[in-house]
C-alpha cells in the first residue's frame, strides 16, 4: 500500500496514543446540562492559558467565529475583515447568511489591516451608512504563509477600534503557532482582544474541536448561541480529553513544525516555475506561487505520484503545511520528489538561461 507524506493541512493529523488512551478513560456527562467534567476541565484550562475568564468548547472554528460575530455585532451592520481572511473566504458567508452582518473588506499587508484605515472606517457615519460594529483579525494568517500578527500592529489595531467603541475578535485558529514563533505566552499574544477562537484540530493535533474564549458573561451567551446553531453536545468528554492532551503535549513542539517549514521553503528556491520567499515563512505554512498558474494541477498530480500530498490556495498557488505527523524524513522525501521533476536545476538558475 502506497504511503503518502500529507502536507495538505495540519488538520490531517491522527490522534496520538496518549490522546486515544485519554479518550478511552475520559470521565463524561451530559455537556448540555454542564455535567461533562472533562469538557469543564478543558474549558477552565483553555481560559487560564489564554488569559480570559471563561471558554467554551465548540465543534469547529467556523462555529466559534460565527458565534462571536453574532454576539459582538448587530444585524444590519458591518464587520471589518481583511480581504484574504479565513472568515471572509472559507466560512460560507456565514456571518452574512446567519448573523446578518455585512463584511467590510479591506486589504492589508501580509493579511493585517492598516490601523489608520480601520480607524477611519470605525468612525460614526451618517445614518444611511451601515456602522461598523466589529473588527475581525486573523493570527496566524493562512493566506499569507502563516504570517504572525506583529505585537505593535495588534496594539495599534485594537486602539483604533476601541477609540470608537468597536470590539475586536481574533480568529486565532493557529494562534499557538504565533505564540511559538514570537516566543511569548499565548495570553500575552491575545491580550486586549474581546474574544478569541483557537483550534485544537490544527497544529495541536486533536481530532476535533475549538475553544472560544471571552468574559464570563460573553461565554454564557455563547453557550446559548452554540445550542441554537445545533452545537449542543452530550457526552463529548471523549473528544475534550484529546484536546486536553493537545494543550499539554503539543504546544511546545510547534517550533519543530516551523523549522521544517523553513527547510522546505528554502529547498523550493530555484525550482523552475516556483516563486517563493523563504524569509516570509514564519510558522508552518509554505505557499509557492506557480508560473504559469495553470501548471498547479500538473504539479499536484506529479507530487501525488511521488507520494506527496499538497493543496492549493487560490489560483496559481500551492500550499504545504507541516505538522506533527510529518517528520524530518518526510520533509526530505518531499524535497526529493520536487527536485526530481524534469527541468530542476540545482544551481537555482533557469534551465532556459544561457551561461556566457
Amino acid at each position: 500500500m502506497k504511503t503518502f507524506v500529507d502536507l495538505r493541512s495540519d488538520t490531517v493529523t491522527r490522534p496520538s496514543p496518549a490522546m486515544r488512551a485519554a479518550m478511552a478513560e475520559a470521565e463524561v456527562g451530559d455537556d448540555v446540562y454542564g455535567e461533562d467534567e472533562t469538557v469543564n476541565a478543558l474549558q477552565v484550562e483553555a481560559a487560564a492559558l489564554m488569559g480570559f475568564e471563561a471558554a467554551l468548547f465548540v465543534p469547529s472554528g467556523t462555529m466559534g467565529n460565527l458565534i462571536a460575530v453574532q454576539l459582538h455585532a448587530q444585524r444590519g451592520t458591518e464587520a471589518i475583515v481583511e480581504a484574504n481572511g479565513h472568515i471572509y473566504n472559507y466560512e460560507l458567508a456565514s456571518i452574512a447568511a446567519l448573523a446578518g452582518v455585512l463584511p467590510r473588506v479591506v486589504r492589508g499587508a501580509r493579511g493585517f489591516p492598516d490601523p489608520v484605515e480601520v480607524e477611519l472606517l470605525c468612525r460614526k457615519k451618517t445614518y444611511y451608512h451601515a456602522p461598523v460594529t466589529l473588527l475581525l483579525l486573523e493570527n496566524t494568517h493562512n493566506h499569507a504563509s502563516g504570517a504572525v500578527l506583529p505585537m505593535e500592529r495588534k496594539e495599534a489595531l485594537i486602539v483604533a477600534a476601541r477609540a470608537h467603541g468597536v470590539p475586536v475578535h481574533l480568529d486565532g485558529a493557529r494562534v499557538h503557532n504565533a505564540a511559538a514563533a514570537l516566543g511569548l505566552p499565548p495570553a500575552e499574544v491575545v491580550a486586549g482582544f474581546d474574544s478569541v477562537l483557537f483550534c485544537l484540530s490544527k497544529g495541536l493535533g486533536a481530532p476535533i474541536g475549538s475553544l472560544l474564549c471571552g468574559t464570563g458573561a460573553f461565554i454564557e451567551k455563547a453557550r446559548v448561541a452554540r445550542k441554537r446553531l445545533g452545537g449542543g453536545m452530550r457526552q463529548v468528554g471523549v473528544l475534550a480529553a484529546a484536546g486536553r492532551v493537545a494543550l499539554r503535549d503539543n504546544r511546545a513542539r510547534l517550533a519543530d513544525d516551523h523549522a521544517r517549514a523553513r527547510r522546505l521553503a528554502g529547498a523550493l528556491v530555484g525550482i523552475p516555475g516556483f516563486r517563493i520567499d523563504p524569509a516570509g515563512v514564519e510558522t508552518n505554512i509554505v505557499i509557492a506561487e506557480v508560473d504559469p498558474p495553470e501548471a498547479v494541477a500538473g504539479w499536484l498530480s506529479y507530487l501525488r505520484d511521488g507520494g506527496i500530498l499538497a493543496g492549493t490556495l487560490g489560483r496559481g498557488r500551492i500550499r504545504f503545511v507541516t505538522h506533527l505527523d510529518v517528520d524530518d524524513a518526510g520533509i526530505a522525501r518531499a524535497i526529493g520528489v520536487v527536485r526530481s521533476r524534469p527541468g530542476y536545476n540545482p544551481t537555482g538558475s533557469s534551465p532556459r538561461e544561457e551561461v556566457p
